[in-house]
């Protein structure tokens, strides 16, 4: 926990995207909430009557950091879908550039709230990558991610009430 007991709701900020952004509503993203890349995979197989979506995990993988300032680190992973005519490459091509768009603008208001996480000692990786899946992870569909990096200190300090004595 950091000190103000603020957290980062990823999941809550790429829905308000998501809705609030331009560029996704006119080309129709809805936002999923799912558990890890198998559940991505099942909301593409249900989402048969929705030609783009943005799908954030509600689980993240992380990590403890005891050098220096400890501090707890948390990946929280971001699915992108558009689906095209199946073997059009053209067309799965022009899902890639409008995702890579999307990325762009989602990025260009991350920097914004960078700076409002700091003010909270919440810490976000500056490297951001984004992965486009192989072709054949779902026909028809171009599918990417992104994974935001979020750090936090962690009070390590010992507190003899924590234990039992021996």
């Amino acid at each position: 926990m950091n000190d103000s007991n603020f957290t980062w709701d990823a999941t809550a900020f790429f829905e308000r995207l998501t809705s609030l952004n331009s560029f996704a509503r006119e080309h129709a993203y809805r936002f999923s909430r799912v558990s890890s890349l198998e559940g991505f995979h099942d909301a593409l197989s249900r989402m048969a009557s929705t030609s783009a979506f943005i799908a954030v995990s509600d689980t993240s993988s992380g990590s403890l950091d005891i050098e220096n300032t400890p501090h707890i680190r948390r990946i929280k992973t971001v699915f992108l879908a558009k689906r095209h005519a199946v073997d059009d490459m053209k067309a799965r091509e022009r899902c890639m550039d409008n995702m890579r768009e999307l990325f762009r603008q989602f990025m260009s208001i991350l920097i914004l709230e960078k700076t409002k996480l700091e003010e909270n000692n919440i810490f976000l990786d500056p490297r951001i990558s984004f992965t486009e899946i192989d072709r054949y992870f779902f026909t028809g569909c171009a599918c990417a991610f992104f994974q935001i990096a979020l750090d936090t200190y962690t009070d390590l300090s010992y507190n003899p009430d924590e234990w039992q004595p021996e």
